[in-house]
């Protein structure tokens, strides 16, 4: 086996639950100490406000933008067009603008709690480009998405190594559907030196590099390294150190993703229709335990299947276990396809740390992969999740996402020994 695969798989073993691993620590933390969910730089660094009635703009800010803020006891949460493992939102967003008329050629920092961008570095003949695709220049925007881990780790330890990066998934996810409304083309890349931009974008061990998006005009042109270090600021107001992840981090990162052709998706939403889908969506807690439509499931399998806009690749594999689908037989299905019938409602509502929406809900998903890049198949797991969100959504069938499961028990269920990277539900 290769040493990729070997040191990805690890981190993942090393990180796994269990019905009694969950017994033993519950993992409870006090609401009080939670860090800021906000990167801010100081106030003294120029900014851009963002204006949506701007296209440029609002192709921007949906990619993060805060759709909903509920108030609980304990204080405000911001809810965004991405979602997030426990409403911790790790990731950030940088992007870098080069010959956009109006914007100053630089690399901002999406300040998404003011909904502006935050010029951190002016570019001359330097900019991200050499680090991602040398040799080449980008009129238009590089998006990087990152992870201040601690946000995470403060709640979840270990476990959180998949969080963030499920998180970034998602995230591309939105970057995705903002391309899509503005009618832009987007790649992702997930093979690039992430290692050397976290040290020249002064993140020291605090924040880390995940993913790179592209959206422009692609041009052959000898761009340098960034001429300066960015001074460090850091994204939380406290933080601890976690040196698993840490290490999980730089270990998948050093690995090299399987490669796939350059495709780009087709979709067929009224823009109109899946804008407002976009600044609705949610996670639902709650399903009414009625059955979907075997049209509207099989519509949402069809659009999981369209081309992910990557080079850097890891197939995912999707099973389905239907609970209440008009039409279907309940049992569980890879793909279309019957692998076994039976109610597994019961089972899928244990498996799933006993959660009740993965026994009420119309289908439980799970998310497998035999990956090359940890990396970039948990990321792609989070960026096809996000797409099952918005199209269930845009159909008016409620979706959440489930990172806790049992997971030995779960590949059990599944008849596989691959990872289990993803668990989802879609309901009404």
């Amino acid at each position: 086996m290769p040493q990729s695969q070997i040191s990805g798989k690890a981190y993942h073993e090393a990180t796994k639950h269990s019905y009694l691993s969950v017994q033993i620590d519950p993992n409870y933390v006090d609401a009080s100490t939670q860090p800021s969910p906000f990167k801010v730089y100081p106030k003294f660094y120029r900014r851009v406000k963002l204006n949506l009635n701007n296209p440029v703009h609002s192709f921007i800010s949906l990619t993060s933008a805060i759709t909903l803020e509920k108030v609980y006891k304990d204080g405000p949460y911001k809810l965004r067009v991405n979602p997030s493992a426990g409403a911790l939102y790790p990731t950030e967003v940088y992007v870098q603008v080069r010959g956009i008329e109006g914007i100053v050629d630089g690399i901002y920092h999406l300040e998404v709690e003011n909904n502006c961008l935050t010029l951190i570095y002016e570019l001359i003949d330097d900019g991200l480009e050499s680090y991602i695709i040398p040799g080449k220049s980008i009129n238009g925007f590089i998006f990087l998405i990152s992870c201040v881990y601690y946000r995470s780790s403060w709640k979840y330890q270990n476990r959180s190594i998949r969080y963030c990066l499920l998180d970034s998934g998602h995230h591309l996810g939105a970057l995705a559907a903002s391309a899509f409304l503005h009618n832009r083309d987007i790649q992702l890349i997930f093979d690039f030196d992430k290692l050397a931009l976290n040290s020249d974008l002064g993140f020291e061990n605090k924040e880390f590099i995940t993913a790179c998006a592209v959206s422009g005009e692609v041009q052959d042109k000898k761009i340098r390294h960034l001429r300066l270090k960015v001074p460090f600021v850091c994204g939380t107001d406290y933080f601890e150190s976690n040196q698993f992840i840490e290490d999980a981090y730089k270990a998948t990162t050093l690995q090299k993703s399987r490669q796939q052709k350059l495709e780009y998706p087709q979709f067929d939403f009224d823009k109109d229709k899946f804008y407002q889908t976009v600044w609705d969506r949610r996670s639902i807690r709650r399903f009414r335990k009625e059955s979907i439509s075997q049209e509207d499931y099989l519509y949402i399998m069809q659009q999981l299947q369209q081309p992910i806009p990557t080079e850097n690749y890891e197939e995912i594999e999707i099973y389905s276990v239907v609970h209440r689908v008009e039409g279907m037989t309940p049992g569980l299905y890879k793909g279309t396809y019957l692998v076994k019938t039976g109610n597994f409602s019961e089972k899928t509502g244990y498996l799933c740390i006993n959660q009740a929406i993965a026994k009420d809900s119309a289908v439980t998903l799970f998310f497998v992969s035999d990956y090359l890049n940890y990396q970039t198949a948990m990321q792609i797991a989070g960026f096809l999740a996000q797409r099952l969100y918005l199209t269930s959504n845009y159909l008016g069938i409620q979706c959440s996402g489930i990172g806790a499961y049992y997971d030995d028990e779960t590949q059990e269920l599944l008849e596989t020994n691959k990872d289990v990277l993803y668990g989802m539900v879609i309901g009404i």
